[in-house]
């Protein structure tokens, strides 16, 4: 049989090879496969439910990372994606995963076939403040314990918020101890509002805090210690040099107000003064720089400013004159400049026209090498005696007005610190001391009539040691103190520094004609220290530094009052020297200290205090730390002092205040009496109590300070007076603290037929000065 091939197919085949451009045609169009199904993947979490940041690999089909939660992603379908949850979140810690096809830890595995919802679930940490009534009495301390539930950290960070309208301090919360970092201690502020709040916020999970409110309340008013007043046993006569500051012919007005009897020019850049082109050097205070003093011309200059605006107001005028060898040259140079040395730690961040430097590498080693010249003159004694003479032809001798005083330069301890530029060794006995002999001879010799005071030292080390002798201890083991090898002292026949200075300057009077010193001139920054940090040249704090400020003023005069930065000075023929390499305190009594080694090495020397400064001059604490002072240092008969750090008559009223009371209670001009009265307190923590005759009317003066953050109403027994019957008071506190004001009279008592014993009752507010005026005859 006969098959029949239909010729259709060969022609198709022979049409498509013939017309291969028309095949392609076709095949061009054909159906495109359909696109791959997408489903979306929504990433959550519960506690909390927001702010979460989880990672997702790989990235989705618009090439998106993962995110913060919540978010959603799109994936193909059969894609297999992983998410990496934190371990914890701002408010909790990871728990587990919900909806993943697999999950280990906190990696979540989804294999996506359809829309899917996945979810990282935390478990919140709660954080508890106990106690939950929470109220302190001010100048008290309340202990606070938190709980952080759930959490392998217990640790929080604490803070303080006011009340609406509260400006002042709110106190501090501080670690209970290292080993126990959630259990806080909150002290008090002073003064305070009625409540704060207190917040402790979980270290490992910012997110999760606790609140509490504490209430301030005062303390019950209390009867204060007996205090007394003998008008018949004067002890002696009290320095009006005791008021001083430093630098306060800057206010006039305010210099005016405070009643200061004398103003020192001072400080480190008093040091590099060249008073012939009114210039200094600003030395590692601030990077070295040459720079005018005050006007740049010598008639105008700083010191003849600051001596004009002191005598419009009735007030002595110290100068410092040079002993360390360098003055400022100019105005315009540095030494330290960026141009010689490129690679230091910092510059003056103000230095458009001049790039200077800090004289430190970039890892804070000093360097050295520097010339001198750059910025500054060499020069001897002879420069002071020059500088006095000039003084003496424009406004007369220390006896007829002029200049009344000159110190021997500033702190030598640091001249190889603050003024390593020109002076990079280590001050000596004999530098300080000879050099120190010979400028005051040129100054008495152009001005006998000056005083002269020094060494101007401020370091409890320098008082036995010589700047060398400490290095050196510091260098030489095994315990690397100023003591440890004192090779100046050992060659000065083993004379603590101040004594051997003192033992100079009477041998060169012998030689001289006539005294050469006339002041032993300290500076004393015995300000205690409270958690760590001084309460000195600082803001008032909370009532546990304030207390400390009141409570380190003893430093100057009281036997059972030790200083952590005071220890024996442990020279080996000291009768208390130990091997040890840890010391015992002693005492400071700073200025029962001044007038032994006076007695025992230069009879006749008076006391000086030219730099203190105990803080908080913005508060009333801080007025109350001063006025104490001020009464320590007439009651222990020092001769001088001026204050580091004068009041802003704007910005630190209290600190004004304290002046004031003691030189112008009035507004007038009246002022505390000039002659000691022996006066005792039984705590003189609590009140203390400072007694004086004022030679001018007879009057007896008083000031009574209360030290503690309650009322306390007490007695004063006013012993040997005539018949008086009342005494006028003033009072500054917390009340007002722009003013001293007037109260109403207070009556005196006399028991029995005795008129010569008078009772004073009186109510002495909290962290208060009240002032007492009691005619006499």
């Amino acid at each position: 049989m006969r098959v029949h091939v239909h010729p259709l197919p060969l022609l198709l085949a022979s049409s498509c090879s013939l017309l291969l451009v028309g095949c392609s045609k076709i095949s061009h169009h054909a159906t495109a496969p359909p696109a791959p199904t997408l489903y979306s993947l929504t990433v959550s979490s519960t506690g909390p439910a927001t702010g979460v940041a989880v990672a997702v690999t790989p990235l989705d089909a618009s090439n998106t990372p993962g995110g913060t939660v919540p978010f959603t992603r799109r994936y193909a379908a059969g894609s297999a994606i992983t998410l990496t949850s934190p371990p914890s979140s701002a408010i909790g810690k990871f728990g587990s995963w919900t909806g993943c096809t697999s999950a280990t830890g906190n990696i979540c595995v989804v294999t996506l076939s359809a829309n899917a919802t996945v979810t990282a679930n935390y478990t919140p940490v709660l954080v508890a403040i106990l106690p939950n009534r929470a109220a302190a009495t001010i100048g008290q301390t309340l202990q606070l314990t938190v709980t952080v539930d759930g959490s392998t950290s217990q640790a929080v960070i604490w803070s303080l918020a006011a009340p609406k309208g509260w400006t002042g301090g709110l106190g501090s919360v501080t670690n209970a101890t290292s080993k126990d970092p959630h259990n806080g201690l909150y002290t008090t502020p002073y003064p305070a509002p009625a409540n704060v709040v207190v917040t402790a916020t979980s270290v490992a999970y910012p997110g999760a805090a606790a609140s509490r409110e504490i209430a301030l309340t005062a303390p019950s008013a209390a009867r204060g210690p007996e205090l007394s007043v003998d008008a018949g046993n004067p002890t002696h006569a009290i320095s009006a040099l005791i008021y001083g500051m430093n630098f306060y012919s800057l206010n006039p007005l305010a210099e005016v107000a405070s009643g200061m009897t004398i103003d020192r020019f001072g400080g480190d850049g008093a040091s590099r003064y060249n008073y012939l082109l009114d210039v200094t050097n600003s030395a590692s205070d601030w990077f070295f720089e040459n720079t005018k003093a005050g006007t740049g011309l010598q008639e105008t200059g700083q010191l003849n400013t600051q001596f004009l605006a002191d005598r419009a107001a009735g007030v002595k005028t110290i100068a410092t004159v040079n002993v360390l060898g360098w003055v400022a040259k100019d105005s315009t140079a540095c030494s330290f400049p960026i141009s010689a040395y490129p690679s230091q730690h910092s510059q003056d961040p103000y230095g458009q026209v001049r790039h200077c430097g800090d004289g430190e590498t970039p890892d804070k080693n000093n360097i050295t090498g520097n010339d001198a010249t750059d910025t500054s003159i060499a020069v001897g004694p002879s420069f002071a005696g020059d500088w006095t003479a000039y003084l003496v032809g424009k406004f007369g001798n220390a006896a007829s007005g002029g200049v009344a005083m000159y110190s021997l330069d500033n702190e030598p301890a640091w001249w190889d610190a603050v003024h390593r530029d020109v002076h990079p060794v280590a001050s000596t006995y004999d530098e300080v001391t000879e050099n120190g002999i010979a400028t005051a001879e040129a100054i008495k010799t152009a001005d006998p009539t000056a005083a002269v005071t020094g060494p101007v030292v401020d370091n409890w080390w320098n008082y036995f040691y010589s700047k060398k002798d400490m290095e050196s201890g510091w260098k030489s083991g095994p315990c690397h103190k100023p003591w440890s090898n004192p090779v100046d002292r050992d060659a000065h026949h083993g004379v603590a520094f101040v004594e051997w200075y003192l033992q100079q300057m009477k041998a060169a009077e012998s030689t001289f004609g006539e005294r050469v010193l006339d002041y032993l001139d300290l500076h004393t920054y015995y300000a205690g220290s409270y958690n760590g940090n001084p309460v000195g040249l600082a803001a008032a704090g909370d009532t546990g530094a304030q207390q400390m400020r009141l409570n380190s003023t003893r430093a100057f005069w009281d036997p059972t009052y030790t200083d952590p930065e005071a220890p024996q000075p442990n020279y080996s023929t000291d009768t208390n020297f130990t091997a040890n390499c840890s010391v015992p305190l002693q005492a400071p009594q700073l200025i029962p200290m001044m007038k032994t080694w006076i007695t025992n090495n230069y009879p006749g020397t008076r006391t000086a205090i030219t730099e203190y400064n105990w803080g908080g001059q913005e508060n009333i604490n801080g007025a109350v730390a001063q006025a104490d002072l001020l009464g320590i240092f007439g009651r222990e008969a020092l001769d001088l002092a001026t204050l580091w750090g004068p009041p802003d008559p704007v910005k630190q009223m209290p600190g004004l205040m304290a002046f004031e009371a003691f030189r112008n209670y009035d507004g007038a001009g009246s002022k505390f009496g000039d002659v000691a009265l022996y006066s005792t307190s039984a705590k003189q923590a609590e009140l203390s109590i400072y007694g004086a005759r004022r030679t001018s009317d007879r009057a007896i003066t008083v000031i009574v300070l209360n030290k503690t953050y309650g009322d306390l109403s007490s007695t004063i027994v006013l012993k040997n007076l005539t018949a008086a019957n009342a005494a006028k008071t003033f009072l500054y506190s917390n009340a007002d603290l722009a003013a001293i004001v007037a109260q109403p009279d207070v009556t005196l008592t006399h028991p029995g037929a005795e008129r010569t014993v008078g009772r004073l009752e009186a109510t002495f507010p909290a962290q208060s000065i009240t002032i007492f005026v009691i005619p006499d005859k």
